[in-house]
């Protein structure tokens, strides 16, 4: 199955959403601000239709965002974690904490791996966003 550009997770995923909340907000205080809205079904149709629309888009985009920000946090977790890492072996020369310095290690690798995986995945839906 084809994942499509602005699937949750990416950025465009989560310019579509922000722009669905902000023009949704619009048309609702658009109508809302005339003093006869209520005296055509249809206008109170759109209000609440577009008070649906801003939760849905809203919670997408709060998805979209988190995503975004904990690939960030995970590779800069990473990071700091091998420079810890490296400190203690080149630098110091030696680690005190005997076999915990090997699965210190290994967690980083493993985190380094993680991200990778995650960049991996947001270059494949840029790849899908160019190609579609």
């Amino acid at each position: 199955m084809k994942n499509f550009p602005g699937t949750p997770g990416t950025l465009t995923g989560l310019v579509l959403r922000i722009s669905q909340c902000v023009f949704a907000v619009g048309s609702i205080a658009s109508v809302a601000t005339t003093h006869t809205f209520f005296n055509f079904t249809a206008f109170c149709y759109l209000i609440a239709s577009m008070g649906l629309q801003v939760i849905w888009s809203f919670v997408l985009a709060v998805l979209d965002a988190y995503s975004l920000v904990t690939a960030t946090l995970s590779l800069a977790a990473a990071s700091a974690s091998a420079g810890i890492t490296v400190l203690y072996f080149s630098d110091l020369g030696d680690c005190n904490a005997g076999g915990e310095c090997q699965k210190y290690q290994i967690s980083v690798a493993l985190a380094y791996l993680s991200w990778v995986t995650t960049a991996i995945s947001s270059l494949i839906m840029l790849w899908l966003l160019a190609a579609g």
